[in-house]
């Protein structure tokens, strides 16, 4: 591996992905990597704050997802960062579990009965997890995921029931489950796709101790040396395949990679990580590579989904839901997931009722009075152009309106702006209706120069890593982990041939 010692590797990107292959070259002997980040944190969309004391608020991953063969769950405890009691296993429906501590209220005021909640849950996670399964009846397979559950519901006997409240809350469910999607709505991602999607066994659900996924973070920081990682360095463009070119008698030695950052500073490699969101590939990819990318790579950016999850944060002087109470859910009369309103609302329709959006607002750990409500899609995009003042009057509004309890005026509001931030440009990936997952991941994660492309330049150029290119795990933490090992591995193996050919 004595070559591996002269590479140069750089990363762009410090978050799971970028800091995963970077620890996994170090610890096989690389000895010239360098990390750009373009933000003046790491951590990419895993950002432990403190914002209403001197306890975390998660602005962005919340959960480790799955434990069995989840090398973050194994770091994490390993490292005893978990919170011992705090895991769910049920499966992939809705963004965390629903349990008979959720409070549900109809428009209006009424609260609904736990038992009727829970039959409406049990068969939408029944539902949901012959997708994720891959145990569709022909007939469904080619139906959007929220086109097939309102077929499979129409068809159930909860559906002959002529009490509408099932119906409401089955909207409910699809609502909730855009936030696991990060999709606008469910009639656009892809019912049978999202099979290859694979839920790691054990607690599906698994929350990290007051350290948060900092506590993550400073585990890979102290595996790395001071001074890799150089912040505020967002990338302008990466020169790709470039020859030696010869002055006179002399050659110089050129390494056929050159990454170029927006204050014009120059960084070659032999080869560079890519680990970018896939949301900002969507805005730069066309102009950042230099020769263009291949046509499978740019399709793949295009095809694949990128959506937005935001959390809105209500800080209150004093709590005013039941102390059983572990979150407050909102069942609308005619919801953005009723496919009637989601096929005939015009844009400024659906701006003007963005809230409606909003799943409702669960209990926050170690903040005794601190709700936290989830958004997702075009509705989340909008709600990050409007004033934070504005975003905690209409949800105070909303607990008023559907509880009928006391509630007090929200004393902070604490915001993501995941789509807006230009870091990032969204939160996740989903595959779309009519996308294929498992084509556009791997186009997505293939290496260039493309084999057999181009045989006689030099290998493994420019690597690409982050949630979005992995097959199995897109969306998650461990997803972005293991593809920045995956990446790192290539090289390690690349190298380690060339020891053993020499």
């Amino acid at each position: 591996m004595s070559a591996s010692r002269d590479a140069k590797v750089v990363v762009v990107g410090a978050g799971f992905a970028g800091l995963a292959a970077a620890v996994s070259l170090v610890q096989a002997g690389f000895q010239h990597i360098q990390i750009l980040e373009a933000n003046g944190r790491v951590g990419g969309r895993v950002h432990t704050t403190r914002p209403f004391s001197k306890n975390i608020i998660e602005l962005g991953a919340n959960w480790i997802h799955g434990q069995d063969g989840n090398p973050i769950f194994q770091l994490a405890k390993e490292g005893d960062l978990l919170v011992e009691g705090m895991t769910s296993s049920k499966v992939m429906c809705l963004p965390r579990s629903v349990t008979p501590r959720d409070y549900f209220f109809k428009q209006g005021g009424k609260q609904l009965s736990a038992e009727t909640v829970d039959q409406v849950c049990s068969l939408f996670s029944k539902l949901t997890s012959k997708a994720f399964e891959s145990e569709l009846e022909d007939r469904h397979r080619p139906l959007s995921l929220g086109s097939y559950l309102d077929a499979a519901f129409a068809e159930s006997p909860l559906a002959a029931s002529e009490d509408s409240e099932r119906q409401r809350i089955f909207e409910w469910c699809k609502r909730s489950e855009c936030t696991d999607e990060a999709s606008s709505s469910l009639y656009e991602v892809s019912a049978s796709q999202i099979g290859y999607y694979i839920a790691l066994e054990g607690g599906f659900f698994n929350s990290l101790g007051p350290g948060g996924y900092q506590a993550i973070l400073d585990i890979f920081l102290k595996r790395l040396p001071s001074g890799m990682i150089l912040n505020n360095k967002p990338v302008k463009s990466i020169h790709w395949d470039l020859k030696e070119k010869s002055q006179g008698t002399e050659s110089r030695e050129m390494h056929p990679v050159k990454v170029i950052c927006e204050n014009d500073e120059i960084f070659e490699a032999d080869h560079v990580i890519v680990t970018v969101s896939l949301g900002v590939l969507k805005q730069q990819a066309a102009a950042m590579f230099k020769p263009a990318l291949p046509k499978s790579k740019l399709d793949a950016i295009e095809r694949l989904g990128f959506g937005t999850v935001d959390k809105i944060f209500l800080c209150f002087s004093e709590r005013f839901w039941p102390e059983d109470c572990a979150g407050i859910q909102l069942v609308w009369d005619e919801g953005p997931e009723d496919k009637s309103v989601y096929t005939s609302q015009t844009e400024e329709a659906w701006k003007e009722t963005w809230f409606k959006k909003i799943c409702g607002f669960d209990t926050v750990a170690r903040h005794p009075t601190v709700l936290c409500g989830w958004i997702t899609g075009r509705e989340a995009l909008h709600m990050e152009t409007l004033q934070d003042s504005e975003v905690g009057d209409t949800c105070v509004r909303l607990l008023r309106s559907f509880t009928g309890w006391s509630v007090p005026d929200v004393s902070q509001v604490l915001i993501s702006r995941w789509g807006c931030d230009p870091c990032t440009l969204g939160s996740y990936t989903f595959v779309p209706h009519n996308v294929n997952a498992v084509k556009e991941h791997e186009a997505l994660a293939a290496p260039l120069p493309l084999q057999n492309k181009v045989p006689e330049s030099k290998p493994l150029q420019v690597l690409f890593a982050g949630e979005a290119t992995h097959v199995n795990f897109y969306t998650t933490t461990h997803g972005a982990y293991l593809s920045g090992v995956r990446e790192a591995q290539r090289l390690i193996n690349l190298y380690t041939d060339k020891t053993l050919s020499q």
